[in-house]
């Protein structure tokens, strides 16, 4: 059994996005083995899902964990947004018999990690030289529309746990403004998420075929990525030329607000597919589209992480500095 000392290993990591759950086991500093991604709808609770992944390594000798989840974390209950789990931190560490387990929001986590992801693992898209010391910026479409930043004090780095994804989607022009009554008719308050995720891709789609008059074929967000990418659908190429325009628009907000001239980052599951595409998309030219500031956003690279599992390198910065302390 381990004897719970902060040094003892192995350390459970997790990454909980509303589609799947991604674990591994930290064998020492940095050293991440055992990576497996189980669907969270194979699996009732987390706990099951945590039982069911270190039954699969063959091990429970576990006393530290720590977890990133698509989810604000403002407490010992957990409810997600974008899926049925719902737990208590401290009654799921007791029924694994952990000695700590900490639960953070995902994109906090990844936040942790922009500092130690190689440099062949990120693509940048504009913009000129990171300017040091200064804060990043995070946004990343997936399941949903995770927001962070990684703000520098003289003592080091401090990742915000917000809920950026979830601030009133802004209509750049008058295409998005249609776009974003439809939305309105159907869901009430447009978030930036409502658009800005894969569920978004798939309304925004629709509301482009409304607006044209044509049947709305039942298509999901992975048809609507195929087909617009091999061109052989023009409404779903201008879906994914709409979805990356307004991402455009909702980086550079979040970029002007931080003061982000360190960077800012594109995580999620949806970007890093698009690459070739998002590198000439409408992305980059909306990034830089704000008038007096557009000399100053222009200056600002944007990173894409092409990394396979970043917020499991940030799960284990932020148990790390957790145990330290």
């Amino acid at each position: 059994m381990s004897t719970g000392l902060p040094n003892t290993w192995p350390r459970l990591l997790a990454d909980i996005g509303g589609t799947n759950a991604r674990f591994a086991l930290e064998t020492a500093p940095g050293v991440l083995e055992d990576i497996i991604v189980l669907p969270c709808a194979s699996h009732p609770t987390l706990e099951a899902a945590m039982r069911s992944y270190l039954a699969e390594v063959d091990t429970r000798a576990v006393a530290h964990a720590a977890i990133g989840i698509a989810n604000p974390v403002t407490g010992d209950w957990v409810q997600m947004t974008n899926h049925h789990w719902a737990f208590s931190i401290e009654a799921t560490r007791q029924a694994l018999e952990l000695t700590s387990l900490i639960v953070i929001n995902d994109f906090t986590a990844l936040a942790l990690s922009l500092p130690h992801l190689p440099r062949n693992e990120l693509v940048q898209v504009g913009g000129g030289e990171a300017i040091s010391g200064s804060p990043l910026a995070l946004i990343g479409p997936g399941t949903g529309l995770g927001v962070s930043a990684l703000m520098p004090y003289p003592g080091g780095v401090m990742p915000l746990a917000g809920e950026g994804g979830h601030v009133s989607f802004a209509p750049f022009d008058e295409r998005e403004a249609a776009i974003w009554r439809y939305a309105r008719d159907r869901h009430g308050h447009v978030s930036a998420e409502r658009l800005l995720s894969g569920p978004g891709l798939v309304l925004i789609y629709h509301a482009l075929a409304a607006l044209a008059g044509e049947p709305e074929q039942d298509l999901s967000a992975a048809d609507i990525t195929e087909r617009g990418l091999a061109g052989s659908c023009p409404r779903c190429r201008e879906t994914l030329d709409a979805f990356c325009a307004m991402l455009g628009t909702a980086a550079a907000n979040l970029a002007l607000t931080l003061g982000a001239r360190g960077g800012v980052y594109l995580g999620g599951g949806i970007v890093p597919r698009l690459i070739d595409y998002f590198k000439t998309s409408p992305f980059r030219p909306r990034f830089e589209d704000k008038g007096r500031f557009s000399a100053y956003l222009a200056g600002i690279p944007v990173f894409v992480i092409n990394s396979r599992y970043p917020a499991l390198i940030g799960a284990s910065a932020a148990l790390a500095a957790h145990l330290e302390h």
